[in-house]
């Protein structure tokens, strides 16, 4: 099997992760949004390099016929890297405006993390110091997934009268808010609303 460039492994990693989240692979469409190409057309010429190198097959009379071809228990045996978004960055610190912009995606290997991301899952770079005392640092990158219910100590990614922060979520006696995890910085009570907007699932450490 021939080599791979890192973005054709990119995007290898890609159409492997929906396969196995969705049951079906991307659209050249979806390939070239998630990897901000100009145009099909670039996804396209990614896609049959795949093809030529073997890595990738396309199954007769099948919608969406990309298929990940298994090369054995080698390629088994290789940590299974996949692609998340990143939508900016959250304060780990005093809440600020509401503000996401996309920012390209960070690579993870799924079986060192212990998860299984979904489309629903992003990251979030890490701004300052309030939750150092669970080991998150400014500049991680905060792996969230939404939709999820969080429980009570759960760190989560939230909205709280308006403005966004990372932050553990507590529950006492029916009534939630959020507390740093830094003496230096005070419990967050909601004056008029918390929303989650997820809970963390995992943690990509920055490089020193």
């Amino acid at each position: 099997m021939k080599t791979l460039t890192e973005r054709q492994q990119e995007i290898l990693d890609f159409i492997r992760q929906r396969q196995e989240s969705e049951g079906m692979a991307p659209t050249l469409r979806e390939v070239a949004t998630h990897f901000r190409f100009s145009s099909v057309n670039a996804a396209l010429a990614h896609v049959q390099a795949l093809l030529a190198k073997g890595v990738l097959k396309r199954v007769p009379r099948r919608a969406r016929s990309l298929q990940v071809v298994d090369a054995g228990p080698s390629a088994r045996r290789r940590p299974r890297v996949v692609s998340v978004p990143i939508y900016g960055s959250i304060p780990a610190g005093r809440p600020e405006d509401a503000a996401q912009e996309a920012e390209g995606c960070v690579l993870m290997d799924v079986e060192t993390l212990g998860i299984r991301p979904t489309a629903r899952t992003f990251g979030l770079q890490v701004r300052g110091d309030s939750m150092i005392g669970k080991h998150i640092t400014d500049g991680d990158i905060a792996i969230i997934e939404h939709g999820v219910q969080p429980r009570s100590g759960d760190v989560v990614a939230a909205l709280i009268d308006g403005q966004v922060t990372l932050k553990t979520f507590v529950l006492q006696r029916g009534k939630p808010y959020l507390r740093a995890e830094n003496p230096r910085y005070p419990d967050l009570i909601p004056q008029e609303e918390l929303q989650i907007q997820g809970v963390m699932v995992a943690l990509v450490r920055k490089r020193k």
